[in-house]
């Protein structure tokens, strides 16, 4: 695996480079954003992360850019936890997720993981996973009518089973400013949507990691996920 990480602060970019280059991740570095766009418009990269506030060209700039150039590798933005507005702002331009700073290496390496097994090309109207069938056009599960909260919910699981979806990526991609500082809307609504697998007999699991998110599992993996 090989990715792209544009940090304009040398100690940081090195230490996170060190740390993924560990986990078999090959790192290239750019300091600012030309070099950063540059490298990205390549196309080589199974990921790309971008800091926001970078010199010559922001990291929102390198975004809009290489979406404009229909390069659709999956993007992480890094930014403040205070900028919850930037952060939907580029999740709409096509950022796939942000991390806060400061961050862990083993969570980055999560994200990128997660984003570089999603696949690739996904049929947004019908997603299937185990014996789930979200059909987005009748808005049903397995037949079972949806809100569009829970579709909205159930398809970013869908997306990306088996890995961990973030509860601070699901507010600001679902509920937007409307979500800010409320972490109950995504556990109530993740209730609602067990009761669902539940009536509908899935052998599905929607499992809570304490303090990070939610991963969708099957049943015979929910011990392991849950540790």
């Amino acid at each position: 695996m090989r990715i792209l990480y544009v940090e304009d602060a040398p100690f940081l970019a090195e230490a996170v480079k060190f740390n993924l280059e560990k986990q078999g991740i090959t790192v290239d570095l750019a300091g600012d954003g030309e070099t950063g766009l540059e490298n990205a418009i390549n196309n080589i990269y199974d990921c790309v992360v971008l800091d926001i506030m970078l010199p010559k060209l922001s990291g929102t700039d390198i975004l809009k850019r290489i979406r404009e150039k229909n390069i659709q590798t999956p993007v992480i933005m890094l930014s403040a936890l205070s900028e919850v507005e930037t952060k939907i702002s580029h999740l709409d331009h096509g950022a796939d997720d942000y991390l806060a700073k400061p961050f862990k290496s083993a969570e980055l390496v999560a994200r990128i993981k997660a984003l570089v097994r999603r696949p690739k090309h996904i049929d947004m109207q019908n997603l299937t996973y185990g014996d789930l069938v979200l059909d987005k056009t009748n808005a049903t599960l397995n037949g079972e009518q949806l809100t569009a909260k829970e579709i909205d919910i159930v398809t970013e699981l869908m997306k990306s089973p088996e890995t961990l979806v973030n509860k601070e990526y699901l507010l600001a991609k679902i509920w937007g400013e409307e979500g800010i500082g409320e972490d109950n809307y995504v556990e109530s609504y993740m209730s609602r949507i067990r009761k669902i697998l539940k009536k509908i007999h899935s052998k599905a699991r929607i499992v809570t990691i304490r303090g990070l998110g939610y991963k969708l599992t099957s049943k015979k993996n929910v011990q392991k996920a849950a540790q």
